[in-house]
């Protein structure tokens, strides 16, 4: 266990980022109830420079790609090494990459459950496919997008989890009418001044009838998801349909 490692108080939600810019963290997770969060040990994270495990001068950790192409590779042993200085105490090791597979509310709230992550921050053409095999890495991205590099996606995915963890919102309840919770995009928001620029907040929204305000938002929903989102829209619906028919 790193020295690091030994302060985390028992039961805090870790994670640990390997990166080639120990620098870029913590980021936007130091600001907000993130970074107040992290303050109150509700969350705990360590970076880990992938360059320290590079054995030349030069601190080179990458190659040229195998069969040709471009770009570069980082190393299989540079990475390796990186990722067992890490104690992984049950915690899943992953890869943020744009071939991943999606990450969806539903795997941000079973990591937010978990004892923490462990995130491996590519560059340059990606990692050697190996050390991915070798040590079981879970591969996600963030959108069908390519970045520099992976730690504005792990930071996201990081953000995502953190202020699900107990005590990180102000108001549990906000989280459960957010986008996705229940398949659908959230309902449209309105708040003071009741007019603005010609504008007005929906009557239904004043009305105080709570019943109506909630099958106005229900709608709302719908809508929106069906026009923005039509596959979210269409399993939305097919649950739906599996559930009348229990």
């Amino acid at each position: 266990m790193s020295e690091k490692e030994a302060h985390i108080p028992p039961n805090t939600w870790h994670a640990s980022v390997l990166t080639l810019f120990p620098d870029a963290f913590p980021g936007i997770l130091g600001t907000s109830i993130i970074g107040t969060a992290q303050k109150n040990r509700i969350w705990a994270l360590e970076t880990v420079d992938i360059r320290n495990f590079a054995a030349n001068k030069h601190r080179n950790v990458d190659d040229t790609p195998a069969g040709g192409g471009p770009g570069m590779v980082i190393k299989p042993d540079i990475a390796a090494a990186a990722i067992d200085s890490v104690v992984q105490m049950g915690r899943p090791i992953l890869y943020m990459t744009p071939r991943g597979a999606p990450l969806t509310q539903k795997r941000v709230k079973e990591l937010a459950t978990g004892p923490g992550v462990i995130v491996f921050c590519g560059r340059f053409e990606g990692l050697d496919e190996r050390v991915i095999e070798a040590r079981q890495m879970e591969e996600i991205s963030i959108g069908d997008f390519v970045l520099a590099g992976g730690e504005v996606a792990a930071q996201a995915m990081l953000e995502a989890c953190v202020r699900l963890l107990p005590g990180v919102l102000g108001d549990a309840a906000s989280a459960e009418q957010e986008s996705f919770e229940d398949g659908l995009l959230e309902y449209p928001l309105y708040t003071r001044p009741r007019e603005w620029e010609n504008r007005n907040i929906p009557e239904v929204l004043l009305s105080g009838d709570h019943k109506k305000i909630a099958n106005w938002q229900q709608d709302q929903k719908e809508k929106i998801t069906k026009a923005r989102r039509p596959d979210l829209y269409e399993a939305w619906r097919v649950k739906g349909d599996d559930h009348e028919h229990d």
